[in-house]
This record gives structure tokens, sequence and C-alpha cells, in this order.
């Protein structure tokens, strides 16, 4: 299992799993298909939206534990 974390890259995760986009957008990160943010972070875009990065990487950990 992959194991994300703050520094995983937007393009990363969506390459571990296409289906952590529903996760993303959920939080109210409707830019992940735009083509600059596939090489920010987690971290870089939670910050720019204004969420806590930790709860992203744990809704995502989860979603990959199951």
């Amino acid at each position: 299992m992959a194991k994300v974390t703050k520094e995983t890259l937007i393009g990363q995760l969506l390459a571990i799993d296409p289906n952590i986009a529903a996760i993303l957008m959920r939080a109210g990160m409707h830019c992940i298909g735009c083509p600059s943010s596939q090489m920010e972070s987690l971290e870089e875009a939670a910050m720019v939206h204004g969420m806590d990065a930790d709860i992203l990487v744990q809704q995502i950990n989860d979603f990959l534990g199951e």
C-alpha cells in the first residue's frame, strides 16, 4: 500500500489511485485537474485552499487502507 505524506504531489496522488480525486473534491479542492496543480504538494495545495493538510493525509491514507 502506498503511504501518502504532505510532500506527495497532487499528480502522484492521482497516479496512486484516481479515486483520491473525489476526496480532494469533497474537501473543496476543485482545481485538481489544472495542469499546474499536478506539481504541487498536498501541503501546498491545502495551504492555498485554507485546508488542514494533516486531515487530508489522514483521509487519503484511511481510504487507501480500506
